[in-house]
């Protein structure tokens, strides 16, 4: 399947020049006709049924006369203009990969539904990190778990679930839409969601893939149980990521272990401090007795990461039936991009699978 774009600008340079970079990036994505002229511009919607019709602000361009199906989009010179007569702006002078992105927006909100989905969602494998007794920076060892991956090979897709957590303290990328917009997007029940997970996502230096934290921090607390297995398993069936590390808050109540059921391996992270340890001892016995004659047990999913850790003060819990892999020391003083460093170096992480 291709989205049909047509593109309508009076700057015949710059036209020839777009024109020549989604047909050598996107042509397997898109469908690119350009014009000059307005008036074969607007007839074109509907001779080759276009999907997305993106004009010059040079032009004012009648809603009325656009198909319904038809999404639509001004381009403009500067990245501060948001709208031109109520209708989105697309600043022409940036980079095509967010030009693409914002035409896949544009689609998805207007598509009726998608086809072409892999259905193997198996072949996505789900990781969560949770932390059992908090503060043991069990974000720093998902993040440094994705940037594992990414450098091996691995296309990933790190996801931030925590209430006030945020991708952007670890990976950061150019782009206009954040989780505030998957949100909207899962509120709205799109039936193309998958389109607008690609629209949205961003991808760090490093190789891995995020989304930039919600605009407003609430925004995550208006996520349902419903809405982020539908989220996870979108993502699944997309076939776009061989791992998708969900960094995520901790509970074992029925929405959260309904949730971890589509992980495919779970990291609890601890400190090895008393109080940490006796907090994960009475969680992993806790969920041990919820999940008693279940046919796919969680607990048999669980691998423990000591982070923080301290030979003066901390331990290592006895044998309650948890996997543990490995730990790192506190690394005082350090930035957290010296932290992912040091973790990126210790072999616990090629132990979670």
């Amino acid at each position: 399947m291709k989205i049909k774009l047509a593109i309508l600008e009076k700057d015949q340079s710059y036209l020839k020049r777009i024109v020549s970079v989604f047909n050598t990036k996107y042509s397997d994505k898109i469908e690119v006709y350009s014009f000059t002229d307005i008036e074969k511009a607007i007839a074109s919607l509907d001779e080759v049924r276009i999907d997305v019709f993106v004009s010059t602000d040079a032009y004012e361009v009648d809603q009325k006369r656009l198909p319904k199906r038809c999404g639509f989009a001004y381009l403009v010179d500067s990245s501060d203009v948001e709208t031109v007569n109520e209708q989105r702006a697309i600043c022409k002078f940036q980079k095509v990969d967010l030009i693409y992105k914002q035409i896949l927006s544009i689609y998805s909100e207007k598509a009726g539904s998608i086809s072409g989905l892999k259905l193997d969602d198996e072949s996505t494998k789900v990781v969560a990190f949770n932390s059992v007794s908090g503060g043991v920076g069990a974000s720093s060892v998902a993040a440094a778990y994705a940037i594992y991956l990414a450098t091996n090979g691995k296309r990933t897709l790190y996801l931030n679930l925590e209430k006030f957590g945020s991708s952007d303290v670890f990976f950061s990328e150019e782009g206009q839409f954040s989780m505030s917009d998957i949100i909207f997007a899962l509120k709205s029940k799109k039936a193309n969601l998958a389109l607008k997970l690609e629209s949205c996502v961003r991808q760090d230096p490093k190789g891995v893939y995020f989304y930039s934290q919600p605009k407003i921090a609430l925004d995550m607390l208006e996520l349902s149980c419903d809405e982020v297995m539908r989220l996870i398993s979108e993502l699944k069936l997309t076939g776009s990521y061989d791992y998708i590390v969900v960094d995520s808050d901790f509970s074992i109540d029925a929405d959260s272990r309904k949730m971890l059921n589509l992980a495919h391996a779970i990291v609890w992270v601890g400190d090895g401090s008393e109080i940490s340890n006796s907090k994960i001892e009475r969680a992993y016995t806790a969920l041990s007795t919820l999940e008693k004659n279940s046919d796919s047990p969680l607990t048999s999913r669980i691998a423990l990461i000591y982070n923080k850790f301290s030979n003066k003060t901390g331990k290592s819990i006895g044998d309650i039936g948890i996997r543990s892999i490995g730990g790192a020391p506190r690394y005082e003083h350090a930035t957290t991009a010296q932290v992912i460093e040091q973790l990126l170096k210790k072999d616990m992480l090629s132990k979670i699978f």
